[in-house]
């Protein structure tokens, strides 16, 4: 099979996404982590539609590639117009880029429905387009838009718009799904039947709105494409592009295909995370080999098997991508689950005795009143200490209470003048009992702070501990006020950040559970 190149659009295609705006430094950067991962062809934005673009393809001038070309992005000629003159051509001539990429319509629908122009004219269009940037000498690559939309409605007229492209001078022809409707089969007939009529290279374009862009893209590889337009994490427009972080390992490890580097494919899940994060998007934990919970593994016959054999439940080695196999605990697993998370934390539990059977049925009969494990790992690992006869935690509590004052103001339409939360908590250390109070801006901040006035007499270390995420679950909706809910806290030193749970009707009680559990949890790592 011919080599492959791989073109990423995250930074144009990818940024028409709901909710994404880059800026001009976020897209330098994305096109660095994209040279790392080895990506051939790095769109870089379109320099004739906006300022922004503009300035990105000036201030790329300095960027340092070392696997990767920038691509400017533009339009074909305007109807009736003259490439040589034509303000977006020229723009893409003088972005100080080698390679350009053009789009231009290759469905009779579209020129005559939405272009509203005659057939010949916008085949004059792609000519005279590709040829002028020829002249400049560029590489040219042509998007034959809503190609494959066009070739079920008008088969000749598509295939016409490929060949007129190929003649002008351009250097691949990209067919384009742009609507996402295609399926594998349709992709295959349609990339044959170009190549019996034109020996140009070919790519494939596709958009997600059936679900089946990755699937189209190397269904179009295996019909003999060899260049695969995609984005990182599927960003795009609608339901998003074809994801290059599920093709690139499946052209390399499914299909045998050399488009990176093994050095460059395990990076794949750190850039992936990286973009997803300068997109400011929560990155999807359930995303085939990139996602967090891609390889993890919750039911306890699973686990078995991965004991005894590391491949039993998962189709590649997550390292190869970057990825780690993981094994959540919840009222699923079995034993083998509650032994193999244990060995993580560097604690031994031996598969015959009832230590691990005691520990499920701890971790069953607390999902069953509303913890969950899976996201709160730090709580988990405290449980299975606090199951061994020598733990000592460092701090116990003896009781709390939280006060919520509200006065009304003289206007009751303006709502409340003034709301004070006051916590007082009596902890245990040792042999000495602290009695502390403190204010906060809401119940649970004051218990934080009443509690922290506590410990830090004991651990000062405790400072450098923030709670960066709170989160609360009602589990029975049909019971209303009166219902279980769910805390998950996160929190960091800084340096890393661990997770917490804690269940009640009460909410307050749950808060407590679980910033009780994340401190003594960091003082346990700590041993301060």
């Amino acid at each position: 099979m011919e080599p492959v190149k791989l073109y990423d659009t995250t930074l144009r295609d990818g940024a028409q996404r709901e909710g994404i705006s880059f800026s001009v430094v976020d897209k330098l950067h994305i096109a660095q982590k994209l040279d790392e991962l080895g990506i051939h062809y790095i769109e870089g934005g379109w320099p004739g539609s906006n300022p922004k673009d503009v300035e990105f393809f000036e201030r790329a001038r300095n960027l340092s590639l070392t696997n990767s070309a920038l691509v400017a992005f533009g339009s074909t000629r305007h109807p009736e117009g003259k490439a040589e003159t034509d303000a977006n051509l020229l723009a893409l001539a003088d972005a100080g880029v080698k390679v350009v990429t053009i789009v231009g319509k290759s469905s009779v629908q579209q020129v005559t429905q939405v272009l509203e122009i005659a057939l010949e004219e916008n085949l004059g269009m792609i000519a005279d387009s590709i040829r002028y940037l020829r002249s400049r000498g560029l590489t040219v690559f042509f998007d034959a838009e809503h190609f494959f939309d066009g070739y079920r409605a008008d088969p000749e007229y598509s295939l016409r718009v490929v060949i007129v492209a190929a003649e002008a001078g351009a250097d691949g022809v990209v067919l384009c799904d742009t609507n996402g409707g295609s399926i594998p089969e349709q992709i295959v007939t349609a990339v044959a039947a170009v190549k019996e009529r034109s020996s140009v290279p070919l790519g494939i374009h596709c958009h997600n709105d059936s679900e089946l862009a990755v699937a189209n893209s190397l269904a179009a590889v295996s019909a003999g494409v060899t260049q695969v337009q995609g984005t990182i994490n599927g960003y795009g427009e609608r339901c998003g592009n074809a994801n290059l972080c599920s093709i690139i390992p499946g052209l390399k490890l499914k299909m045998g295909i050399d488009c990176v580097s093994d050095e460059h494919l395990a990076k794949l899940t750190e850039v992936a995370h990286y973009v997803s994060e300068v997109a400011n998007l929560v990155p999807d934990p359930f995303t085939p080999y990139v996602g967090l919970s891609a390889f993890s593994h919750k039911g306890g016959l699973h686990v078995s098997g991965i004991e005894k054999w590391v491949d039993a439940y998962q189709h590649i080695d997550p390292a190869r991508v970057g990825s780690q196999q993981r094994v959540v605990v919840s009222e699923l697993s079995g034993k083998r689950n509650i032994i193999y998370k244990a060995r993580e934390m560097g604690l031994d539990i031996p598969v015959q005795g009832k230590e691990a059977q005691k520990l499920l049925e701890q971790v069953k009969q607390a999902e069953s009143r509303g913890f969950q494990y899976e996201g709160a790992e730090a709580s988990f690992e405290l449980l299975v200490h606090r199951a061994r006869p020598d733990y000592q935690p460092p701090f116990s509590l003896v009781d709390f209470m939280v006060v919520v004052e509200a006065k009304r103001r003289p206007s009751s339409r303006k709502g409340y003048e003034d709301t004070l939360s006051e916590a007082m908590v009596k902890v245990r250390v040792g042999k000495e009992v602290m009695h502390t109070a403190a204010e906060g801006n809401g119940p649970v901040n004051a218990l934080d702070q009443a509690l922290r006035k506590a410990l830090l007499q004991f651990y000062p270390s405790l400072a450098q501990v923030e709670l960066i995420d709170y989160k609360v679950r009602i589990l029975e909706e049909s019971v209303g006020t009166g219902s279980l809910v769910r805390v998950l806290i996160e929190l960091s030193d800084g340096v890393e950040e661990w997770q917490t749970v804690g269940s009640s009707t009460n909410i307050i009680e749950a808060s407590w559970l679980a910033l009780a559990d994340g401190l003594e949890y960091w003082l346990l790592k700590r041993k301060p």
